[in-house]
């Protein structure tokens, strides 16, 4: 499975904080934002709302006399399963968080082994998750989750996968045209969030932004029940912005 090297805004958000945080960590001692400017390469303008990011996650704290040094989130417990099990504990509060800033479940995806895995979720009663009543690694072409999977894979790896999972029709919106399937993943722009209409179940919409962390194909997703399908653009931009501190936990 190859991956499609298509930028997406997030993405760049957290090559810019990857840089920022091994700044940050070769200064013991704390290192002033000016400093951090200048061996970065970033303008302030840029790095400020960065650092604020950064903050509120935890990978950074500022001490007393303004200087930045690595914060208690990039210093997790244990190894192997605790370290795993520390950094999902972590994912799973800053996906509880999403959840109520969107008021929505949220959900993320990967792409594993030529398969779609929903690896984490966040619900609750008045945000409740979407009703799989197809398995979701049989509706890549017809949920956000699997079409903004297939949209980061090449021509081979998509039909590979649904060469072993047919385009069946869920409902009257379902897209069952390789080729139409194909078209609207190559005309869909890196940076906006991928769409799902009811096409894989009667009663819902969800909206899904890629998460690409080298070689490995991920998603951010959400899901409304279609009376809300009016939320759905203006939650979805708030997932597109919020996206970065969850690509920057996977990465790390």
């Amino acid at each position: 499975m190859a991956l499609k090297p298509e930028p997406t805004a997030p993405i760049h958000s957290v090559q810019y904080a990857l840089r920022v945080l091994e700044t940050v960590s070769s200064h013991s001692n704390g290192v002033t934002g000016t400093q951090i400017s200048r061996e970065t390469g970033l303008h302030i303008r840029h790095l400020t709302p960065l650092l604020l990011t950064l903050r509120r996650e935890g990978y950074v704290e500022q001490a007393a006399d303004g200087a930045y040094v690595i914060g208690s989130s990039l210093l997790l417990p244990g190894f192997g399963a605790a370290r795993r099990q520390a950094l999902e504990a972590r994912l799973q509060r800053i996906l509880a968080q999403l959840r109520d800033s969107v008021g929505a479940a949220v959900y993320i995806s990967r792409y594993v082994d030529g398969e779609i895995r929903v690896t984490q979720y966040a619900d609750g009663p008045r945000t409740p998750a979407v009703n799989e009543w197809v398995d979701f690694r049989s509706a890549a072409h017809a949920s956000a989750v699997g079409k903004c999977l297939l949209a980061q894979l090449d021509q081979n790896g998509r039909r590979d996968h649904l060469a072993r999972h047919k385009t069946a029709r869920l409902t009257s919106r379902t897209i069952t045209s390789e080729k139409v399937l194909f078209s609207k993943l190559d005309s869909q722009p890196a940076t906006a969030p991928v769409l799902d209409l009811q096409e894989y179940a009667v009663g819902t919409v969800c909206a899904a932004v890629p998460l690409t962390a080298g070689s490995s194909a991920g998603c951010l997703a959400l899901s409304l029940p279609v009376e809300d399908a009016h939320r759905l653009r203006a939650a979805a931009a708030t997932l597109n912005r919020r996206a970065a501190p969850v690509l920057l936990s996977l990465a790390l």
